[in-house]
């Protein structure tokens, strides 16, 4: 029976408990217990978070462009040295468009910066509300990127790809990202401690995601081949399942975020909430000047555009990359997209573990991956559906069986609420070896 104890979580306080309803697991609707935060530091804008408040209004040319370069920790900062490559390789798409392998990579590194100012518009627009709220809102931005891309591929007719980068993304933040979170809190902390509620809610959520996209791929894999039925008719079910399945995985990222933001958001509040008084930067992040709102949709605004156009780019030479430089679309779409689609939001929580903040590192983690699994996914499916698209969830065998295996390695991993550098060098070294194995994978047709 011991495997099934598990000790009481220590970030769960007595304030925390209080918190919730007896027998019912609910927050408690008690204003009195609550204080009251005032709606600014200045007065500059009403229903700001104090943390958000820049003390400005409308747009500051030079302070925008400054806080923007800036950005918020030295690994984003490093990525706004490429902000160059942006209008050298839109130019470059019209102008040398037979240079593939060229334009093909100015696109690549072109869509580090232009993502990593999304991140950086989403966290201080995430400042700005309250926190279950902000991580929800940031997820989402942060997986703007991913979701530009699934669409343009869509256009573009490149299902194996899309399928690969779906997976490619899940392992890219379960097993990369998550992995260097775990290495640098741990080279600095030793050991660290997160919560089993953000923990084992997310490993829930990933567990019915995973048996969701499975379960098409496994209708498909257990009878083609059947004498009793043709390739065409296995190949329409499989459709049939692929849109069902993808309503009702959008259902349940619903009822996901209903219960993150109604029903348990005291608890998820009270847990960032004491991560935040971890934070080893927090006297310095405070004094960091901030964008204001007008500024953060501005960001978001522009970079977006700049994203769509360089995903447009980026896609055009897919198909000769495959083709021309021997690149499988197996490791197309399981390593190089997720990497860069991916990218500003691995650097925020990286950042995140190494200021000890590792509940608000590991709800981006697992916030990423469920966007991903639960929303992304069927609505690439559902958009292809109205589009006349035959966009499916029938995976590759060698796709499914490595991420029921990350999904083993990374659960594993999570179980005790403890993470140190070397639990994070094991999954980095997993997902290395899944990238070697992808590289060498010729793919087939499903």
């Amino acid at each position: 029976m011991a495997l099934f104890q598990r000790g009481k979580d220590p970030v769960v306080t007595a304030d925390l408990e209080n918190a919730i309803e007896a027998g019912h697991g609910h927050c408690s609707q008690d204003k009195s217990a609550s204080v009251q935060q005032p709606d600014n530091y200045n007065g500059i804008t009403r229903k700001i978070a104090p943390g958000g408040e820049s003390g400005r209004r409308g747009i500051h040319p030079l302070h925008f462009f400054r806080i923007l370069w800036t950005s918020t920790s030295d690994a984003s900062r490093l990525c706004n040295i490429l902000w160059p490559t942006v209008p050298v390789a839109l130019a470059l798409r019209y102008t040398k468009s037979d240079l593939h392998l060229v334009v093909f990579i100015l696109n690549y590194l072109a869509m580090v910066p232009c993502a990593n100012t999304i991140g950086f518009a989403g966290q201080e627009f995430a400042r700005k509300i309250p926190k279950v709220a902000g991580i929800l809102i940031e997820n989402t931005l942060g997986s703007v990127v991913e979701l530009i891309l699934f669409m343009v591929l869509l256009t573009r007719d490149q299902y194996p790809v899309i399928k690969s980068a779906v997976l490619g993304s899940i392992l890219a933040t379960m097993l990369l990202c998550l992995g260097l979170c775990f290495f640098a809190g741990g080279l600095r902390r030793g050991e660290q401690e997160f919560s089993d509620t953000v923990s084992e809610v997310g490993c829930g959520i990933l567990l019915t995601a995973g048996f969701a996209l499975i379960v098409p791929s496994a209708y498909y894999h257990a009878i083609a081949g059947a004498s009793n039925i043709t390739e065409e008719a296995i190949q329409d079910n499989v459709l049939h399942i692929s849109r069902v399945t993808s309503i009702l995985l959008l259902i349940a990222y619903l009822i996901y975020i209903w219960f993150q933001m109604r029903t348990q958001h005291c608890i998820f509040d009270a847990i960032l909430k004491r991560d935040e008084e971890k934070d080893a930067d927090k006297a310095r992040d405070a004094a960091k000047s901030k964008l204001t709102l007008t500024e953060c949709v501005i960001a978001l605004v522009v970079s977006m555009t700049l994203v769509t156009l360089v995903a447009i780019s980026l896609v055009e030479q897919i198909g000769y990359i495959v083709e021309e430089r021997g690149i499988t679309e197996a490791f197309m779409g399981l390593i190089l997209v997720p990497l860069v689609e991916k990218a500003a939001e691995h650097l925020t929580a990286i950042d995140e573990a190494w200021d000890n903040q590792m509940n608000f590192a590991l709800s981006h983690v697992l916030g990423a991956t469920i966007q991903t699994a639960l929303f992304n996914t069927p609505l690439v499916v559902i958009v292809g559906w109205g589009l006349g698209k035959t966009m499916n969830l029938n995976f590759e065998l060698f796709e499914i069986i490595i991420m029921i295996l990350a999904i083993v390695v990374v659960g594993n991993f999570l179980r005790d609420q403890k993470s140190n550098y070397l639990e994070g060098a094991l999954c980095v070294i997993v997902y290395v070896i899944i990238a070697v194995s992808a590289f060498y994978y010729p793919g087939t047709s499903v």
